[in-house]
């Protein structure tokens, strides 16, 4: 026995390597998916339990579900599309964020 390690990537034929790299990319994405739904689950739960208090922090929770929304819309709904960004400038330019 030896105590090298043997690269088994190398053994294999180039198709079988960007079939491997496929897989281990796809399964750090899903994985990447998975912690993003769980963080954003996170944040949907403490916006509903924990009350605004103030118009800032509310529209925080409005420019979230407003994204939740938008993101739902089709892409030929451009009127909605269209509504959503006037009231987000609406929000930067009454909070004098501009």
């Amino acid at each position: 026995m030896t105590d090298r390690t043997v690269d088994l990537d190398k053994h294999r034929g180039m198709a079988a390597q960007k079939a491997t790299d496929l897989r281990r990319a796809l399964a750090e994405v899903e994985a990447n998916v998975r912690e993003l739904r769980e963080r954003e689950a996170d944040l949907e739960n403490r916006m509903m339990t924990v009350p605004a208090t103030s118009w800032p922090e509310a529209a925080v929770k409005a420019r979230h579900l407003l994204n939740l929304y938008a993101a739902s819309l089709p892409a030929e709904d451009t009127r909605h599309r269209a509504l959503v960004a006037a009231l987000f400038d609406d929000f930067v330019r009454l909070s004098g964020d501009e």
